[in-house]
């Protein structure tokens, strides 16, 4: 059941963290991407054979790529992901080394329809906006929340943001699944056990 009070907070921060994200400069942005690049392989574990969950950059979202590009370089599994329709969970292919990219719903880039399937042990997220708990702010259309309640086991979350996409608190639901991390320009900062 949806709490609606919840669902209107959401929906206010949402528009403030738009903001926040859109005023920041575009070529700043790729230093603070080639930033959270460095921090995220200095800062989260990695097991060789540990698949990753990407994505592509949509609108002002940090862009991974810089990750998603050492990540292939050094043979590590990566997966994007792809919209199979409104409420259906994302699909997640394995993106192989020298691959092609095809349109994969809301501007994004992903795998074939041929390519493999995998579930991830880590979870790039892209989001909206973080609190100091951990907390998630997404785009209110549930896919993640959707995938992740599909998987076997529960991956690594982390998050991918800019600093200024920190939020004072955001509301979690149930189904909210929190961050293990989150990785900024200015590091990475652990969340919950993981702390």
């Amino acid at each position: 059941m949806v709490d609606e009070k919840i669902e209107e907070a959401k929906a206010a921060l949402r528009l403030d963290a738009h903001l926040r994200r859109a005023a920041l400069a575009a070529n700043w942005r790729a230093d603070a991407a080639r930033a959270v690049s460095d921090h995220f392989f200095d800062g989260i574990a990695l097991h060789p054979g540990d698949i990753v969950a990407g994505y592509w950059r949509i609108r002002d979202e940090l862009d991974c790529q810089p990750i998603l590009v050492r990540l292939m370089d050094s043979l590590q599994p990566v997966v994007l992901p792809v919209v199979m329709g409104p409420n259906e969970p994302l699909e997640l292919r394995v993106w192989e080394q020298g691959a092609a990219l095809y349109p994969a719903g809301f501007g994004t880039l992903a795998p074939a329809d041929l390519a493999p399937r995998a579930e991830p042990d880590i979870v790039l997220m892209p989001l909206l906006g973080f609190d100091a708990k951990g907390t998630r702010l997404g785009y209110g259309g549930g896919y993640y929340d959707r995938t992740l309640a599909h998987f076997k086991k529960r991956p690594r979350l982390v998050g991918l943001a800019f600093c200024a996409q920190e939020l004072d608190d955001i509301p979690r639901e149930d189904h909210d699944m929190p961050l293990d991390a989150v990785v900024t320009e200015d590091g990475v900062r652990q969340f919950g056990d993981a702390a």
